[in-house]
């Protein structure tokens, strides 16, 4: 019998966690429901706890560091990640439990497929949509929805899984990594639900989803190291070629005359500097390889 772990991180959800616990507990009866509180000022933390639910608190604000110490603390086989809000459907967790053992598989996502307009902000789905499809193009796979919060794992990759991320950008990062470490991963589509009267989404559209766009885009040069340095150092290249041609080898066959020192210098720069970007993209991607290794070796370790 596999030992299944409800992970709940919450803040201010006063008005939700009661029901979120209550129906997990009905859905999945054997199995532990944990809530992390991060720092909430409402009652989450007593509410969740009347609930019969085990109660933790993280003094670190912020999504990414709530899950680093659930994964962290947390002992189970599988992990059922969801968010305290009541806008995912707890009807579905046995089907996704099921799927993972069935199928073999360390991840399984719950894309979203909103029940009326006021379930998904149209900045949110546009952005959703804007990351998803860029994630998938860069790693070679369509993953419909990398923002959910919604999602079970397997007991591997919870304990293997880096968790960089502090906030929101967390979400996008299980994607990232179990794509680029070639992980078995599906995804279901089930409801998404607006939140009830009262309760309030912590995600800010424009701020969070600068903080994701740059993760993403660190995680790229993280996980792509050659392509994106050696992106860098052709344009650099290009650059000084153009550059030295247009104002120090061109006007030198017609004068004979070097005329534009400071141009010939900055071109030259700039092709050294090409060539540097592209030995750190060597470099990044050979370290990177080893890092992928020792992840693969500690991956292995754990049974599913």
């Amino acid at each position: 019998m596999n030992k299944v772990a409800v992970l709940i991180p919450c803040y201010n959800e006063e008005k939700t966690i009661l029901g979120v616990v209550t129906e997990f507990k009905s859905v999945l009866p054997e199995a532990i429901i944990y809530v992390y509180d991060n720092n909430s000022t409402d009652n989450t933390h007593k509410i969740a706890k009347e609930a019969g639910a085990v109660v933790r608190k993280e003094e670190y604000q912020g999504k990414g560091n709530v899950i680093r110490r659930m994964f962290s603390d947390i002992e189970a086989d599988i992990y059922l990640v969801v968010d305290g809000d009541m806008t995912y459907d707890p009807s579905v967790a046995q089907i996704m439990v099921d799927k993972l053992t069935d199928d073999n598989l360390d991840m399984v996502i719950c894309a979203r497929s909103e029940v009326s307009r006021l379930a998904y902000r149209s900045g949110h789905k546009l952005g959703n949509y804007f990351f998803s499809s860029t994630i998938g193009k860069i790693f070679g796979k369509k993953i419909s929805d990398i923002l959910t919060g919604y999602k079970v794992l397997s007991r591997r990759f919870v304990k293997t899984f880096p968790a960089h991320g502090n906030g929101f950008d967390i979400e996008h990062e299980f994607t990232i990594h179990a794509l680029e470490m070639r992980l078995p991963i599906s995804e279901i589509v089930t409801q998404y639900f607006p939140r009830p009267d009262g309760s309030e989404s912590k995600l800010s559209t424009y701020k969070d989803g600068l903080k994701i766009l740059f993760s993403i885009f660190k995680l790229v040069f993280t996980e792509k190291p050659l392509i994106s340095f050696s992106l860098i150092a052709l344009f650099l290249l290009l650059t000084g070629v153009v550059w030295g041609w247009y104002y120090v080898i061109y006007p030198w066959t017609l004068t004979g005359n070097i005329v534009a020192l400071p141009s010939a210098i900055l071109a030259t720069g700039l092709i050294i500097l090409s060539f540097l970007m592209f030995l750190t993209g060597l470099i990044t991607q050979a370290t990177k390889k080893h890092r992928k290794e020792s992840f693969r070796y500690s991956y292995l370790r754990y049974k599913i």
